[in-house]
């Protein structure tokens, strides 16, 4: 699969990517990080202006030097213009030293000011756009990519600033001390100009498909390495392997193309070196010959021009890794152009980052008018679903596996949009309501759940910021989770490999505590309590039947013991609700609910016999 191509100003919206910021969204982005820290900018330009033109003090020197040898000055006078050299030189090392502190200072400030921006982009993503980029492509970016352009800021920027600047000083001496041979020295420069002008051509896209084969390969690995147990017990080894060696040779492919355009950038640009030293001494000799150049000004331009190659070689050897934190920085900034809301499979795929109206719901009752859904390109797998839920009702919604019941959840969280149809949410579409006040009104739990690095306390403070400790460990109390109680640290006990591991009960109830602090009007169990067992099961939801009160909960669930408690059952089949009422209801009705009721315990009457 080949990676997005991006125009000039458009970034990549290709439905299942995170978009690449075009090469304009670029411009504006660091523009606006450097418009951030303008007096730093100002100062490190003034201060590198400063050391470039005491570096010109040098070779003018000498070249001084040298016409008063040959006009028979004296060794004092030969002294003092050998002082200036030295002076000069000093002048420079304390006014470059100062404007790289300056430079390395400015460089630090910006990236973390670009780590900063990346993570609160990536908590504003809906879940289900990084579901379908895969965490592979986010990891990818928020590490490799922005340590990239870190390392540009803080290493590689400040040295090509440094010698763009002193590049026009040096070129402006030489035509200075003669037209002529600065414009020979000018001229044998053109071949680095159609060298680099080549490369940059091509560089762009080479890097771009690199950092893509890079997030295929993070992915691959991280899949691998997440599902490990189900791979050695399925016996997928060979498969993942081949699978692996199939990105990795992706990655080695993508590399060796950066390589060949290297291979041909450096070497032209070393020739290119020699050309203009080469062609002043030829045409000054020459001049000099007949009179209309001094030798000094001759070696003083060749010197010149040979010392031009420093800042010269510079600029062109970070080339590569400019033009490699360039595709990186377009990777990070691309984040700015996802959307900020989910995106139905109806939707065109063109990133919509502007933020959603924050509309307010005049109550807390869900409805879902005509929602049909499917998944990419594939059948309907909710076909027409209709359906009201009352503030402060139970309900719960059962039905066979592959019926759409985890699929309506993910709509009423708002996860996904609704391919056709609307879902609201107090009248409000779901789609409309920001990030933030959507997880104050609905809060989807599922069986899968996330221990976070670092302590109970940090687990919990992501639902509630502001909570106190009496608070956290109410929550913990409420959903049963008595095994906090007996914590060496309490709170402060750090979680994860090399602290204390959390067995998938404990991690369970974990986060049904984080749940409990959220506090929304509305809470969504997609079989939140799959992984605990009976005993422990029927605890928690006791303990959250108590914390849950006036709250609307929607249970999605296997155990027919969770729709007997409800307030109204839904069923679902192939997609469809086909049956609403309470338990009794359905029961009396003899249909599908009825049968599953029956089935579950075991008492299906006989059919009579004829």
């Amino acid at each position: 699969m080949k990676p997005p191509r991006v125009a000039d100003d458009t970034p990549d919206a290709i439905p299942g990517h995170l978009p690449v910021a075009g090469p304009r969204q670029v411009r504006r982005a660091a523009l606006h990080l450097i418009r951030q820290d303008r007096r730093t900018l100002v100062a490190m330009i003034v201060l590198n202006a400063l050391a470039a033109a005491a570096g010109l003090v040098g070779p003018w020197l000498v070249g001084r030097i040298i016409n008063t040898v040959k006009d028979g000055g004296g060794v004092a006078a030969v002294d003092r213009l050998a002082l200036g050299i030295l002076v000069g030189a000093v002048a420079q090392l304390l006014l470059t030293r100062h404007a790289r502190y300056l430079a390395h200072r400015f460089g630090e400030r910006t990236l973390a000011r670009i780590r900063e921006q990346f993570v609160d982009r990536a908590l504003a993503l809906p879940a289900s756009a990084v579901e379908r980029a895969g965490a592979g492509d986010l990891t990818a970016r928020g590490t490799t990519d922005v340590m990239t352009a870190g390392q540009t800021l803080r290493d590689t920027g400040p040295d090509v600033f440094v010698a763009a600047v002193q590049a026009p000083f040096i070129l402006g001496a030489v035509l200075l001390l003669d037209p002529l041979l600065g414009a020979c020295g000018v001229l044998g420069l053109t071949g680095i100009w159609f060298a680099t002008r080549w490369y940059l051509r091509r560089a762009r896209s080479a890097y771009l498909d690199q950092g893509a084969a890079h997030s295929v390969l993070a992915e691959a690995l991280s899949a691998t390495a997440t599902g490990a147990r189900t791979v050695e017990a399925l016996g997928l080894r060979d498969l993942r392997i081949a699978d692996s060696e199939e990105k990795i040779e992706r990655c080695v492919s993508a590399r060796d193309r950066t390589l060949f355009l290297r291979s041909v950038l450096f070497p032209s640009i070393d020739v290119s070196y020699a050309i203009p030293v080469v062609a002043v001494l030829l045409v000054g000799g020459a001049l000099h010959e007949h009179g209309q150049v001094s030798l000094g000004t001759v070696v003083a331009s060749a010197l010149y021009l040979r010392q031009l190659s420093q800042p010269l070689d510079t600029i062109l050897q970070q080339v590569e890794q400019l033009q490699s934190s360039s595709a990186s920085f377009a990777r990070v900034e691309g984040l700015a152009a996802a959307p900020t809301r989910p995106t139905g499979p109806a939707d065109t795929g063109e990133a919509d980052s502007a933020p959603a109206p924050d509309h307010i719901p005049k109550d807390d009752r869900i409805d879902v008018q005509r929602v049909r859904f499917a998944y990419g390109d594939g059948v309907d797998v909710l076909r027409g679903v209709d359906l009201s839920v009352r503030p402060g009702e139970r309900l719960a919604i059962v039905g066979p596996s592959g019926a759409g019941k985890s699929t309506l959840s993910r709509l009423l969280a708002g996860i996904d949009a609704p391919g056709k149809g609307i879902v609201t949410v107090g009248g409000v579409p779901i789609a409309d309501l920001t990030p933030d006040r959507l997880r104050r009104q609905v809060v989807l739990v599922t069986q899968e759940h996330h221990v976070f690095l670092g302590s109970v306390r940090d687990n919990l403070l992501i639902a509630a910021e502001q909570a106190t400790d009496t608070e956290l460990r109410a929550a913990l109390t409420a959903v049963g989770a008595d095994w906090s109680d007996g914590l060496a640290a309490g709170l402060d006990t750090e979680l994860g490999p090399g602290g204390h591991q959390l067995h998938g009960a404990q991690g369970q109830q974990l986060a049904l505590a984080r749940v409990v602090l959220a506090d929304p009007h509305t809470v969504i169990l997609d079989e939140a309590t799959a992984l605990l067992d009976p005993t422990t099961a029927r605890h928690t939801e006791r303990a959250l039947a108590a914390v849950l009160r006036g709250r609307t909960v929607i249970a999605i669930a296997h155990r027919l013991q969770t729709a007997h408690d409800a307030d109204r059952v839904a069923v679902m089949e192939d997609g469809r609700v086909t049956e609403l009422g309470t338990h009794d209801d359905l029961v009396a009705a003899d249909g599908a609910y009825a049968e599953l009721w029956h089935s579950w315990h075991g008492d299906r009457p006989r059919p009579a016999s004829s």
